[in-house]
């Protein structure tokens, strides 16, 4: 069996008041994996990144990155991996090129690879036009994007993107997601910590629910919607006095009924999804019902998170740019 990219055995985080932040959580992510981390503000989330990014030491337990546990053999961690934060700590009087040549040579790069290395890079995040401007006039998603190549300098084994679309444009985020599947295609370890469900379905491989200090839910995305509840189809008929009733016994077949509506609406459970749509409508017309309307309802990775949690988590994506901003003059 290879070994883990991540793994964590009972990692505990306590703080003086003696509430555990991190309450004992077992993690094993395997390489080339993307795993979205998802949980509600207070719930342990960026405790238990800090810590696997040796920010913050544990308290129980233990957490290794590629190998090495991150409180004994912390610099061997830090080799392994790239960090991109919420908060991008860029400076802003520095072009694009020169913060990431400095980075290049933080990691110990050498010397002669230094300006391919980043001009590489610049090139692969989309930004090799505005390389030698400064980031006061990079815009939001821009600088995400420098953000995110700085964390790629020095080819880590694994890669911590904490909540890396936030506030960006729908270009913009479609760019990151590119990219965070062309590193798990090339190997690269991603764990990813969002807010928005729609990204976490889209882009993680397993997905882990953390809930005060604990991971309350583990799996797929499919396998665990599939745990909430069956897909389900939504039917209206059409007509001045249809018969719901009628329709209901028609349609129960194929599925399992899980709402009838007098007069109008029919809602069936069914395992064969999409599969199902024409059997039903068949079954209805040769019964003499006519349909307005029939849609095809999955659960989400929201009502996972409500079942799991007891509540529903912010995370639809905007339709519109928020927080982004337009260049500047330098």
């Amino acid at each position: 069996m290879p070994r883990a990219a991540i793994e964590t055995v009972d990692l505990q985080r306590a703080f003086g008041t003696g509430v555990r932040a991190v309450d004992g959580i077992d993690l094993a992510v395997a390489p080339g994996e993307v795993y979205g981390f998802l949980g509600p503000n207070g719930a342990g989330k960026t405790t238990t990144v800090r810590m696997l990014v040796t920010l913050l030491r544990p308290t129980g337990g233990r957490a290794a990155i590629a190998g090495f546990d991150v409180a004994t053999r912390p610099a061997d961690v830090r080799r392994r991996i790239g960090v991109a934060l919420q908060e991008a700590a860029l400076d802003l009087l520095m072009t694009g090129r020169e913060l990431m040549e400095l980075q290049a040579t933080l990691h110990g790069i050498p010397r002669r690879t230094v300006a391919a290395r980043a001009a590489e890079l610049i090139e692969r995040v989309g930004l090799s036009e505005a390389a030698g401007r400064r980031v006061a006039t990079y815009s939001g998603g821009m600088r995400r994007r420098l953000d995110l190549a700085m964390a790629l300098i020095h080819a880590p084994e694994v890669l911590f993107l904490d909540e890396p679309t936030t506030g960006l444009d729908p270009t913009s985020r479609a760019t990151l997601w590119d990219e965070v599947r062309r590193l798990r295609d090339e190997g690269t370890t991603v764990f990813l910590t969002t807010q928005y469900l729609e990204e976490a379905d889209q882009l993680a491989d397993r997905v882990g629910i953390i809930d005060h200090g604990r991971i309350v839910a583990e799996g797929t995305p499919e396998a665990l919607k599939a745990e909430v509840g069956l897909p389900h189809l939504d039917i209206t008929l059409a007509g001045a006095d249809p018969d719901a009733e009628d329709a209901a016994r028609a349609v129960a077949p194929y599925g399992e009924l899980s709402a009838t509506t007098p007069g109008a609406h029919v809602s069936l459970r069914v395992a064969d999804g999409a599969a199902a749509i024409a059997p039903v409508v068949r079954a209805l017309d040769e019964r003499g019902h006519a349909v307005q309307g029939i849609e095809l309802v999955r659960p989400t990775l929201d009502d996972v998170f409500a079942d799991k949690t007891g509540h529903r988590l912010e995370g639809a994506l905007p339709d519109a740019p928020e927080g982004s901003s337009e260049p500047v003059p330098a």
